[in-house]
């Protein structure tokens, strides 16, 4: 393993409210020097690598609930990706071909040649780029909840209110910082809880989970660039992923969607750029599905990763 420190107080593991019972007794966080960048990930479990990656606006904390019952069966690394969390926020580098390459570092830094992986929401579509992008790395490859750029077809420009709250980060997100930074800085509370209760449906995040990830985005001077670069980098990606395309992916994958937001959309979307793909939908949730089905969701997860716990025992 390169450099590697622990990390604690606000935004690791010794900081993080309301963990599950036990889950600092597993479960450590971690800065790691990759040779670009450092990145923080919080790791624990015993059992083949799974490498878990947030969505927006989050953190590693998005998969606290699923992390304890994952970790029985694999070691567990929840990343907080560049510009996230407790990682570092360069100015750039934030197309998903680079976002890849920080993670495949991360895991080889970790010792960890081969893995499996779970991407959910801006996750997603950097998750299909390591798997594109090095694919010697993965095992198998599960995503939820998002479009891939350059793959999926656009939204239209006017969309139903409903959808319309949902969608309308997607543009807003990739305006310059004298927009977009200015008109958010101070007002996180209102754009980023806006933006949590529309994804969600009917089933809402606990208020303390949301003034969590909004308290951290707020505190760091540096944290809404790292957060909005993904979505600048959108062009880039693009661009990226109209290349990947054209070889297709046939390691087994697992789509999920949210009954409440993405559906079966994340299937066909997925089915666009790989051979080998199995849909679930999960009732009870909508975008936030490690935080609104956990249940749900690892059972699914537990049924998909089987034959790769299985191979590792072997």
């Amino acid at each position: 393993m390169s450099a590697a420190s622990t990390a604690e107080g606000p935004g690791s593991v010794s900081g993080a409210p309301n963990l599950p019972a036990g889950f600092t007794d597993t479960f450590t966080s971690r800065f790691i020097d990759t040779g670009e960048l450092r990145l923080h990930a919080v790791i624990g479990g015993e059992g083949p690598p799974l490498l878990l990656v947030h969505g927006w606006p989050q953190t590693w904390y998005a998969w606290r609930m699923v992390m304890p019952t994952l970790a029985r069966d694999f070691q567990v690394v929840a990343v907080d990706q560049r510009g996230i969390g407790l990682s570092d926020k360069p100015q750039d580098g934030y197309d998903t071909g680079t976002l890849a390459n920080d993670l495949a570092a991360l895991m080889t830094a970790f010792g960890y040649q081969r893995f499996a992986m779970y991407g959910t929401d801006v996750g997603m579509p950097i998750a299909y780029a390591l798997a594109a992008d090095h694919r010697d790395r993965l095992e198998r490859l599960v995503v939820s909840e998002a479009p891939l750029p350059g793959v999926t077809p656009s939204p239209p420009l006017f969309l139903p209110p409903l959808l319309n709250a949902r969608l309308w980060h997607l543009a807003f997100n990739q305006l310059p910082a004298e927009v977009n930074e200015a008109l958010v800085r101070g007002r996180e509370d209102i754009f980023f809880g806006a933006e949590f209760d529309a994804s969600a449906g009917t089933n809402k995040l606990p208020e303390d989970a949301v003034k969590y990830y909004i308290n951290t985005l707020a505190s760091d001077p540096e944290a809404l660039r790292g957060s909005f670069g993904f979505y600048r980098a959108i062009p880039t990606t693009t661009a990226q992923n109209q290349q990947r395309k054209e070889r297709r992916l046939t390691l087994p994958a697992l789509a999920i969607g949210g009954a409440e937001s993405s559906g079966d959309m994340v299937g066909a979307t997925m089915q666009l750029v790989a051979d080998n793909v199995q849909t679930v939908v999960l009732a009870g949730a909508g975008h936030w599905v490690a935080e609104q089905a956990p249940e749900e969701l690892l059972a699914a997860l537990t049924t998909f990763l089987a034959p790769y716990r299985e191979g590792a025992l072997a």
